[in-house]
């Protein structure tokens, strides 16, 4: 990824291996144009009525993806299109997930659909794969168990999270971060199941049961991750800010608390950082959807939190190229806000390095134990 002459700092960018801390599984079929175009928007989660090349997402696309698939960057979206199109998914993953440069994927395994799983995710990378468990999937499971709901979700969650490394809660697609989230009684537990269960038990947005779901994850003892900030539309961005997290992070000890993706409030998230230290933020998703605009968003991540608290992830779902684009722009964008910072003698180039390899694996090595 480094190119002849280049600095030392940008040689050992180009070359640090990553940690990518949050991501799901490529496709593994073939879709149309649609679907393709449709994954370049993260918040529309109806058909698109523009080209979804005419984003950040895409122009980057097609500036550092094209190279891979043996076209001259910025190939014009047709031209792109055709190319893909020649090409099965997991030819697509093999080329495009190797060349990010990972070392380790860790999977947020309770999204749906027709995508890698973690070993499939592991075989077409060449590189380790490990499992996040998504709390509310967990909550599914056990609503569909027999016996206590209560006792249903700890012993599935104790059998999942013994080959996994972390796990995972989008309380901020269920309701938000505003609100009481102390631990329910097992008075409440048992009465809010049952209303649950007689419902269903499909997507859990009981307030209850997703603050029961939270406490249990902090006795696993392993990293818990809160996807903040923008999503899809079923997202409430207000209710998304994780300064609503302040009480819950008061209760949670020392057990490393991770904020996902964290845009409008990467400034918030490094404040938390800051003041809590068991907080954790990291950029992925951001990074991808901001394009050419990413370098700023990663200078803010920069600004307050302490660099032993901040993480690389893509947040690649879907096209395998997201899951490389996600490194790609990364290092670019990491590359020129800390060259800066040595240019201006603020940093020395020593420094920077160290920095980058907190950031690109030493830290989630650290926490989640990889």
């Amino acid at each position: 990824m480094t190119v002849p002459g280049s600095s030392d700092l940008e040689h050992h960018i180009g070359e640090a291996p990553l940690i990518d801390q949050h991501v799901h599984g490529c496709w593994l079929k073939t879709g149309d144009r649609g679907r393709f175009e449709n994954a370049l928007n993260e918040a529309n989660t109806e058909p698109l009525t523009y080209p979804g090349f005419d984003s950040q997402l895409g122009f980057a696309v097609r500036a550092h993806c094209a190279p891979i698939l043996g076209l001259p960057k910025h190939a014009d979206p047709q031209a792109y299109w055709e190319r893909r199109s020649q090409v099965t998914e997991d030819e697509l993953a093999r080329r495009f997930l190797p060349a990010a440069g990972v070392r380790d994927w860790l999977v947020d395994t309770g999204v749906g659909g027709d995508v890698a799983d973690v070993e499939k995710l592991s075989a077409l990378s060449g590189n380790r794969a490990h499992e996040i468990v998504r709390l509310e999937q967990v909550a599914e499971q056990a609503a569909q168990a027999p016996g206590d709901y209560a006792s249903a979700f700890e012993e599935i969650l104790q059998r999942r999270v013994a080959t996994a490394v972390g796990t995972k809660s989008i309380l901020a697609y269920r309701g938000g971060f505003d609100g009481d989230l102390s631990e329910p009684s097992p008075a409440e537990v048992a009465e809010a199941a049952g209303r649950w269960r007689d419902c269903g038990g499909v997507r859990l947005q009981d307030r209850v049961l997703l603050r029961f779901g939270l406490h249990q994850a902090l006795r696993v003892g392993k990293p818990l991750q809160f996807h903040v900030g923008f999503g899809d539309r079923d997202c409430d961005l207000q209710k998304a800010n994780p300064l609503y997290l302040v009480d819950f992070l008061r209760q949670a000890g020392d057990i490393p608390i991770v904020l996902l993706h964290c845009y409008p409030y990467e400034r918030e998230a490094g404040y938390l950082a800051q003041a809590f230290n068991n907080v954790y933020l990291d950029g992925g998703l951001s990074v991808n959807h901001l394009g050419a605009r990413s370098p700023a968003f990663i200078a803010r991540t920069l600004e307050m939190a302490p660099f032993r608290r901040i993480l690389y992830s893509s947040d690649g779902f879907g096209p395998a190229e997201l899951h490389f684009l996600g490194a790609a722009l990364w290092r670019k964008g990491i590359h020129r806000v800390l060259s800066a910072f040595v240019s201006d003698g603020d940093w020395s180039e020593v420094d920077a390095v160290r920095v980058v390899d907190l950031i690109a694996h030493e830290n989630a090595a650290r926490i989640y134990r990889v």
